[in-house]
């Protein structure tokens, strides 16, 4: 959709604009290393782990970000892989993030890279919303260096579906008269929360776009769907009221290890589920945050995963209970029939840890919540110190890394 449209933003309709950094990990790297511009880069960690962010020419072989890297080399083997630089991408986050922050108060940070932002109170000092995309385009460019694709409606999920149409590097403005004929125009697919077992459903019925969809029966995608069909509903016909939320709480917070060497025994598996819970934990304290359920995530050694959830009776920042939930999900699997390439914990119904809260009914548990501020505080001091659990110092050399 071009500038035309732009001219018409619809005086007093909501201005979102999606934001999305373009292979933000590789163009970060290609600071650095200009010569490489233009070939096939992945970006990813060493040993079996998976791609972070693959540069459009690789991609156009079929490399994709989650990938394990050894698939992806198989079928980019002219590919030029670079370790991740975490701390450079966070610095550079900041400095994206800060850029928005002089645009408007309202910005909704989705990830490192990406963000919803509203526009609406700036019409008068940005203008239209086409300038206001070439404006962050052109103003990450001076400021970072790097390419972004944006998209901007007066939705917001309509503005999250533009910026993908935008990339690689470009805009797509959807005015207010425009946003039926965009949206009419997508394949079912396209839609906002529409995932691959959604989509198979829909084209079982014969809803292939969006505009099918539109056109079929509320009732008859409520009796397939249930609550998901007055929302696959909605959206096909532009209604949204969700706002852009400058305060997005924290849903979950968690970390996963993907191993060298895939593992079998229990007490490895345990050991590693203890690591995590510790992480997890001080994360949780970091964030002044208490965890009312724990999930338990395994990737068996074909790929395939497995989720498994469970409540726990009091909200707690303690790593020896998150890891005994953990354990407990982990042994109600019963026998194993593969090794586990990958294992992760995820401490999610987080809640404020305010003075007022019971974190146990267990005093063992409030004294090891205790401890373990104490030793987040002289790590905090002296982070050469790595302090840990006893059963955690012996060297590892199984690890590959990654939190989630």
């Amino acid at each position: 959709m071009g500038s035309e449209q732009a001219k018409s933003p619809g005086r007093g309709s909501p201005i979102f604009a999606h934001v999305d950094m373009d292979a933000f990990y590789v163009e970060a790297e290609l600071l650095d290393k200009p010569q490489l511009r233009g070939r096939k880069v992945i970006v990813a960690g060493e040993g079996r782990s998976v791609v972070l962010s693959a540069s459009y020419p690789a991609r156009a072989d079929g490399v994709r970000s989650a990938m394990p890297l050894a698939r992806a080399c198989r079928l980019s083997p002219e590919a030029v892989v670079i370790p991740p630089q975490m701390q450079r991408y966070r610095q550079l986050s900041a400095e994206i993030m800060g850029y928005f922050d002089t645009l408007t108060h309202r910005k909704e940070q989705l990830s490192v890279d990406e963000a919803f932002l509203d526009l609406t109170g700036a019409r008068r000092r940005l203008g239209t919303p086409e300038r206001m995309g070439q404006m962050i385009r052109t103003g990450l460019r001076e400021r970072v260096g790097l390419p972004a694709s944006v998209g901007i409606a007066d939705r917001k999920f309509i503005s999250k579906i533009a910026s993908t149409r935008a990339k690689p590097d470009g805009l797509l403005v959807v005015p207010p008269h425009r946003r039926l004929e965009f949206l009419h125009s997508l394949q079912a697919d396209q839609l906002w929360g529409v995932g691959p077992k959604t989509a198979e459903v829909l084209a079982h019925m014969g809803l292939r776009t969006v505009r099918q969809i539109a056109e079929t029966p509320q009732e008859v995608l409520v009796h397939r769907f249930g609550a998901v069909g007055d929302h696959l509903y909605a959206l096909a016909w532009g209604i949204d009221p969700r706002q852009v939320e400058p305060q997005r709480a924290d849903k979950s917070i968690g970390a996963e290890e993907t191993f060298d060497t895939d593992l079998s025994a229990d007490s490895e598996l345990h050991r590693e589920l203890l690591r995590l819970a510790h992480r997890v934990a001080a994360r949780l304290r970091a964030a002044d945050l208490s965890a009312s359920g724990v999930s338990l995530k395994l990737r068996w050694k074909d790929f395939s995963s497995l989720t498994r959830s469970a409540s726990l009776s009091h909200p707690t920042q303690s790593a020896p209970e998150l890891h005994r939930h953990a354990v407990r999900l982990l042994e109600r699997l019963g026998p194993r029939k593969q090794p586990v390439r990958l294992i992760g914990i995820r401490a999610d119904r987080l809640t404020g840890a305010d003075g007022s809260l019971q974190l146990s009914f267990d005093a063992h548990d409030d004294d090891w919540v205790a401890a373990q501020r104490a030793l987040d505080e002289v790590a905090g001091k002296f982070p050469q110190a790595a302090l840990r659990p006893a059963t955690l110092l012996d060297p590892r050399t199984r690890r590959s890394g990654g939190a989630a």
